[in-house]
């Protein structure tokens, strides 16, 4: 009988916890796609009211955007193949004690967990490059992130060494252990990693609004910004048929940034749950 009420409340607890992240979402969604008259009035919670397209067409309607979202695409696919394939080798190196060095490479790692650079210092740097006003400014910057080198390490370092071993002796190399056995293994931290790098680029802001002032090159979150903070004038005329109030701008705002995430995420979600080592080592 305890049991039981344990389980109901535990239920009654995470349907809570989904609500209070849920409803959130839908109101912001709702917003997006309700009548301008709605909207000021406040009639509308958690389905649109005056159901109205306009707010995404007037951030749509002169190409920046479509623009601003080709260049997201392009910082956070290139992006977070070029952080996997840097994480990966460097955590995989790490993972193992015969490299050496190794115990001076993971404190200057640490280091720079616990102490930045500044914001200064990287602009030199990066003009120093001469790779201002180029994604290599966001990238090469956060190429490789700590915590996430010692997750993966971590998860490299639990994989069974006799695998290693066996393929040794078959006269296996490091490459084709690490790629045939290792990443096959891993699968579910390489996503979640891959997650993280992923969303982290697709919402990059202030390395883009400090490092590019090329406005072809903006990212979707600074061009959103900038078209919410400075709307053209028939977006703050009242008596024109587009007029969108300022919190449907922001809502249409938010759904375009956060869809294709909330697209992604279920097809990464599975690799969550699976073993890193299930049927890996039989008998």
């Amino acid at each position: 009988m305890v049991t039981k009420c344990l389980r109901s409340l535990n239920g009654l607890i995470l349907i809570l916890c989904a609500a209070a992240t849920t409803f959130p979402l839908l109101n912001v969604l709702a917003t997006s796609f309700s009548g301008s008259t709605a909207i000021l009035s406040g009639e509308v919670f958690l389905w649109p009211v005056d159901w109205t397209m306009t707010a995404f067409s007037n951030l749509f309607k002169d190409g920046q955007l479509m623009n601003a979202m080709k260049n997201t695409v392009i910082i956070t696919v290139a992006g977070t193949i070029m952080q996997m394939t840097a994480t990966t080798l460097a955590a995989y190196s790490l993972s193992k004690t015969r490299l050496k060095g190794r115990r001076i490479a993971l404190l200057l790692i640490l280091f720079t967990m616990m102490f930045g650079s500044g914001l200064i210092p990287m602009f030199l740097l990066l003009k120093n490059l001469h790779i201002l006003n180029t994604f290599w400014a966001i990238w090469l910057p956060g190429l490789i992130s700590a915590y996430n080198l010692f997750v993966m390490k971590s998860s490299f370092e639990g994989l069974p060494g006799e695998l290693e071993e066996s393929a040794t002796i078959d006269g296996a190399s490091d490459l084709t252990i690490f790629t045939r056995i290792v990443i096959p293994l891993s699968k579910p931290v390489l996503a979640a990693i891959s997650l993280f790098y992923a969303v982290g680029l697709w919402n990059v802001y202030a390395p883009a609004l400090y490092f590019i002032t090329d406005s072809s090159l903006m990212p979707l979150t600074v061009k959103l910004y900038q078209m919410i903070q400075l709307p053209d004038s028939n977006l703050l005329d009242s008596s024109d048929l587009s007029f969108v109030p300022p919190e449907g701008m922001k809502a249409a705002a938010i759904i375009i940034t956060v869809l294709p995430i909330l697209c992604l995420y279920p097809f990464l979600q599975k690799y969550f749950v699976k073993g890193v080592l299930l049927g890996s080592i039989k008998g």
